[in-house]
C-alpha cells in the first residue's frame, strides 16, 4: 500500500517519516517548530509535523505517543491515538501534554509522536429493539475485576 506525503515548506529539510527498525509498527513525526517550545507541566499544545498526507479510502492514520517520552518525561499524545481520516488533506499535528512534574523543552526535529497506518472499516448501523445476550451483559467499567480468576 503506498501512502502519498507531502513535506510542508516549513519542513522541507526533514526526511520523510520512516520506521526506526524492520518491525516497527510507527513511523517517527519530527517537530516541525521554529523555536524551541517549553511544554510546562499540564500544559498541552498541538505540535505541527510538517507533512500531510494522502490516505487510501479505508486506511487511518493514528497519532500514538512515544513511550520513551512517556516514561523519561511524562509527555505523552493528549488524544490517543489521535485519528487521521482518509479524505484529511492538511498538516499533521501532535496534540501533546506533559504530565511531569518538570518543564519539558521541544525542539526543532525532536521525535515527538509516532503514526501507525491501519486499515478500518465503516459499518452500517441497522437500528435494533433488541440487543442479543453475551456472558458480560451491560456490566461496563471495572465489571471484570483488578485480578485473574483461577
Amino acid at each position: 500500500m503506498k501512502v502519498g506525503i507531502k513535506k510542508l515548506p516549513h519542513a522541507l529539510e526533514f526526511p520523510l517519516p520512516h520506521y526506526a527498525t524492520q518491525g516497527s509498527a510507527g513511523l517517527d513525526l519530527l517537530a516541525a517548530i521554529d523555536e524551541e517550545i517549553e511544554l510546562l507541566p499540564g500544559q498541552r499544545l498541538a505540535v505541527p509535523t510538517g507533512i500531510a498526507i494522502e490516505l487510501p479510502p479505508g486506511f487511518e492514520a493514528q497519532v500514538r505517543p512515544r513511550s520513551g517520552l512517556a516514561l523519561n518525561h511524562g509527555v505523552t499524545c493528549l488524544n490517543s491515538p489521535g485519528t487521521i481520516d482518509s479524505d484529511y488533506r492538511g498538516e499533521i499535528k501532535a496534540i501533546l501534554i506533559n504530565h511531569g512534574a518538570e518543564a519539558f523543552v521541544i525542539q526543532r526535529g525532536h521525535k515527538i509522536a509516532q503514526m501507525v497506518i491501519a486499515r478500518h472499516e465503516q459499518a452500517e448501523l441497522v437500528e435494533v429493539e433488541t440487543l442479543g445476550d453475551s456472558a458480560r451483559g451491560a456490566g461496563g467499567f471495572g465489571s471484570t475485576g483488578m485480578t485473574v480468576k483461577s
